[in-house]
């Protein structure tokens, strides 16, 4: 899998993100440390799932418009000798 990169400012407004999620709903504080550690397992292990899924997606939202060109094409041919 390509690896994920994410900017600075992404990789910060993560981080906050995670930290704040662990305040809000575990009513835990994380060190920015340990939010980079959950967001590096995360992108790691999850975010291949994820990206592989979104490809997948858009292979068959491809496949099916290329479908939908050729049916296009072979109707205009039809005219074309009706």
């Amino acid at each position: 899998m390509v690896a994920i990169e994410f900017s600075k400012d992404e990789k910060a407004q993560l981080m906050a993100s995670i930290q704040h999620f662990f305040d809000a709903e575990l009513d835990q504080s994380i060190g920015i440390i340990k939010a980079e550690l959950v967001m590096d397992f995360f992108v790691k292990e999850v975010g291949a799932a994820y990206y592989k899924k979104g490809l997948q997606d858009a292979h068959a939202a491809f496949a099916k418009r290329a479908e939908d060109f050729a049916d296009d094409i072979y109707g205009l041919e039809r005219a074309a000798t009706d």
